[in-house]
C-alpha cells in the first residue's frame, strides 16, 4: 500500500480556477462521463494503431445509483490506468492526460475525438461527494489499483482485485447533495448533458414488450406480448449532425428535430446542415421554426456542444442575436468545454465561429431562394421576422440579405428590393425626383388608403411585423434618394406629391368660417384640421397620421425609438384633412341651421374615423343606428 500527497503547484492551479470553477454542481456528472468517454475513445485509437490487440467487447459506459450505500458510480471499459498513470494523471492536478495522448497519437482519427483533459474535470466530483474512489485496471493487464481521497490533499493508493479492464469512479455522496441519489434527478442530468455523447451510456433497465416466445395467442388470435427487461441506453452516440448531409433525407432531419424537442409537434420549415473544416472545425444543424409576427419565441433552443458534449443552451451573446430565434445544435472542438457564458462570449474562437455561422446561414438562404423561389416565397411569411431581425442587428447579414429578402405587396406578389425598385420607378417618383415606397402595416384596416393608392397604379408593400418601423428606416439609409411612407400618412395626392394642383371650390374665407365648426364637433378628439383641394370623388374628410410621428411611435412601442422625448408612450398626432371640393363640405358650409350643420359635420367626421378604425364603442353604435335611420 502506498500513501502520499496530491501535488498542487502554482504553475497549474490558476488555469484550473479560470477554466473549471463551475457555478453549477450538477456539472460533475458531465465531467465524469466525458472522462469515461475519453478513456473509451483512447482504446479505439490504440486498437486502430495496433497497440491494443485484444477484444474491446462491450464498451458501454454504465451509471449506477445505490441509494442505501449513498453512492453514485460511473463505470467504463476504456483503457484504464496503471498505478503510475493514476499517480500521474490524478494526483498532479491539471496534468493533461488526454492532451498528452492526443499529441502522441495525433495522426489517428479516433484520437481527435477525445473530449477533455482527464484529471481536471474529475475533481468537480468533490463538489457533491465527501469521498471518492477510483478503481481502475489498465488495458496493459497490470494489477488493478484503487485510489481514494476525501477531498483533502491526502490520498491512498493500493492494489485491488478488479479483473476487467476500465475504470469505476465511486462517489460517496455528501449529506448536502443527496439529490444526486435520486434516479429522476440523474435521468434529467443525463438527458441534458449526455444525450448525444459518442459512446453508449447505460442507466438501469427499461421494459420492452415482445411476442410471447411460446406463441401463445389471445382470444382474438393475436400472439400475446410478454415483458422483458433491456439495458436503458440514454443517449444517441451518432446524432444526425455527425453524419454526412448526403446520407440524410428530410425525414431524417425531421426525426432528429423531434429527438431534440420531443414536445414540439410542428415540423420545422427547413434546415441548414453546417459542416466546416476550415478555418476551424464546426458541425451542426440549424432549424427554422415557424415564428409568429410578435416574436413570442424562446431563445434557448440552440444547444452548444464540444465534441458531442453539451455545454450550454444559453447562447445569447455567443452566436449572433438574431440566430437565437433558430433551433438546433452547434458543435465545435474549438469551443472551450466551459459552462461560463461570459467566458465563452470573450473567447476569440467563439467570436469567429459566430461570424462564420451568420455567413453560412445567409449563404443557405440565398441558395434556397435561387433553387426554388416558389417554395421560398411560400415560407416567407413564416421566416420574414427572422430575416428582418438579422438585417437590423447584423450589418454583414443585411448586405447579404439584399439578394434574397422579399417584400410582399398587397396584390400578393413578392419582390426583392432591387426588383421592387425597378417596378415602381416609373410611377412613384415625386416632384423632386425622389422615389416613394408606399407600405401598409394593416392591409385590411387601411383598406381605403390602399385602394386609393392602387387605383393610381401604385404598388403598396405589406410591412406588418413589430420590426417593420425600424426596417423602413434602415431601408431608407440603403436606398438612395428614396423615402418610405405609409399609405395613411397623407392624402393620396400628397403621398407622392407630383405638384399637380386641383382648383378649390372654397375660398380662404370659406375655410376660416368652416374650421371652427369642424373643431367644435371634434373637440373631444385631438386633431389638427387642414384643408386640401382634392378630387370630388375622394372622401369628404380623411384622417391621416404624419409619417415621422407615426413611425417614431411604432419604433418606441418595440424599443429603440432613439428619441423618445416624451419619456413614455409616444402621443398620437393626427391630421383631419377636409376635401374642399367634395359636395358634402359645400353643403356643411351653406347650412344655416347650426344644429343640422353640426350633425352633418359629425357624420362626415365619423366616416373618416371609421375608415381609420378609430370609431369604436358607443360612438360606433350611434353611427350605425343613425345610418339605419337614414336608410
Amino acid at each position: 500500500m502506498a500513501k502520499g500527497k496530491i501535488k498542487v503547484t502554482t504553475e497549474n492551479i490558476f488555469p484550473i480556477i479560470k477554466k473549471f470553477l463551475y457555478s453549477d454542481h450538477e456539472i460533475f456528472l458531465r465531467e465524469l462521463i466525458a472522462n469515461a468517454t475519453d478513456a473509451t475513445k483512447k482504446l479505439g485509437a490504440l486498437s486502430s494503431k495496433g497497440d491494443f490487440k485484444g477484444d474491446a467487447g462491450d464498451t458501454t459506459i454504465e451509471i449506477t445509483v445505490d441509494k442505501k450505500a449513498k453512492t453514485l458510480t460511473v463505470k467504463d471499459r476504456g483503457v484504464g490506468m496503471t498505478e503510475e498513470e493514476d499517480k500521474k494523471y490524478i494526483n498532479q492536478i491539471a496534468f493533461s492526460g488526454a492532451e498528452e495522448f492526443v499529441d502522441k497519437f495525433k495522426d489517428q482519427e479516433d484520437a481527435a475525438g477525445i473530449i477533455g483533459k482527464f484529471g481536471l474535470g474529475f475533481y468537480s466530483s468533490f463538489m457533491v461527494a465527501e469521498r471518492v474512489e477510483i478503481i481502475t485496471k489498465s488495458y496493459l493487464d497490470e494489477t488493478a489499483v484503487v485510489w481514494e481521497c476525501d477531498g483533502s490533499p491526502e490520498f491512498s493508493l493500493k492494489d485491488h482485485k478488479k479483473e476487467d479492464r476500465g475504470t469505476e469512479i465511486v462517489l460517496h455522496i455528501a449529506e448536502d447533495s443527496t439529490e444526486f441519489l435520486e434516479e429522476a434527478r440523474i435521468k434529467t442530468l443525463l438527458d441534458k448533458y449526455c444525450k448525444f455523447m459518442p459512446v453508449a451510456i447505460k442507466f438501469g433497465q427499461k421494459s420492452e414488450w415482445i411476442d410471447n416466445k411460446k406463441g401463445k395467442k389471445d382470444k382474438d388470435g393475436n400472439v400475446e406480448k410478454e415483458e422483458i427487461k433491456v439495458d436503458n441506453i440514454v443517449n444517441n452516440p451518432s446524432p444526425a449532425w455527425t453524419k454526412s448531409p448526403s446520407s440524410l433525407k428530410d425525414e431524417d432531419y425531421n426525426n432528429f428535430y423531434k429527438e431534440l424537442y420531443p414536445m414540439n409537434f410542428e415540423d420545422p420549415l427547413f434546415h441548414i446542415h453546417l459542416n466546416v473544416d476550415y478555418p476551424f472545425n464546426l458541425t451542426g444543424i440549424l432549424y427554422f421554426p415557424k415564428i409568429s409576427a410578435n416574436m413570442e419565441v424562446q431563445k434557448d433552443k440552440i444547444k452548444l456542444f464540444s465534441k458531442q458534449v453539451f455545454i450550454t443552451d444559453s447562447v445569447e451573446g455567443i452566436v449572433p442575436d438574431f440566430l437565437t430565434l433558430l433551433h438546433g445544435v452547434i458543435d465545435s472542438p474549438d469551443i472551450p468545454l466551459n459552462v461560463s457564458r461570459s467566458y465563452l462570449q470573450a473567447d476569440g474562437a467563439v467570436k469567429k465561429i459566430a461570424s462564420h455561422i451568420s455567413k453560412k446561414v445567409s449563404d443557405k438562404l440565398e441558395e434556397l431562394f435561387k433553387k426554388d423561389r416558389a417554395d421560398f416565397e411560400s415560407k416567407w411569411d413564416d421566416i420574414k421576422i427572422f430575416i428582418e431581425y438579422g438585417m437590423l442587428s447584423d450589418e454583414k447579414f443585411a448586405e447579404r440579405a439584399a439578394k434574397f429578402a422579399l417584400y410582399k405587396t398587397t396584390d400578393g406578389k413578392y419582390y426583392t428590393i432591387e426588383e421592387l425598385t425597378k417596378k415602381i420607378t416609373p410611377a412613384q417618383k415625386d416632384k423632386d425626383d425622389k422615389l416613394v415606397y408606399l407600405y401598409t402595416n394593416d392591409a385590411e384596416g387601411q383598406h381605403s388608403f390602399v385602394s386609393a393608392a392602387t387605383a393610381k397604379g401604385y404598388e403598396v408593400m405589406i410591412m406588418d411585423t413589430h420590426l417593420s418601423a425600424h426596417l423602413v428606416g434602415k431601408l431608407e439609409q440603403t436606398q438612395e434618394n428614396s423615402v418610405f411612407t405609409r399609405v395613411d400618412a397623407d392624402t393620396i395626392d400628397k403621398l407622392i406629391n407630383k405638384d399637380e394642383t386641383i382648383p378649390s371650390k372654397l375660398s380662404e374665407k370659406d375655410e376660416e368660417k368652416l374650421k371652427p365648426v369642424i373643431e367644435e364637433v371634434m373637440s373631444k378628439e385631438k386633431f389638427s384640421v387642414q384643408f386640401e383641394s382634392m378630387s370630388e370623388t375622394d372622401q369628404p374628410m380623411t384622417i391621416v397620421q404624419p409619417e415621422f410621428m407615426r413611425r417614431m411611435k411604432d419604433m418606441s412601442a418595440v424599443g429603440g425609438g432613439g428619441m423618445n422625448m416624451f419619456g413614455g408612450a409616444m402621443p398620437d398626432t393626427y391630421n383631419l384633412v377636409v376635401n374642399t371640393n367634395h359636395p358634402l363640405i359645400s353643403k356643411i358650409l351653406k347650412e344655416k341651421d347650426e344644429k343640422k350643420q353640426a350633425e352633418i359635420t359629425k357624420r362626415a367626421a365619423d366616416l373618416a374615423l371609421l375608415s381609420q378604425n378609430m370609431l369604436k364603442g358607443e360612438e360606433l353604435t350611434k353611427f350605425i343606428n343613425q345610418s339605419i335611420e337614414l336608410i
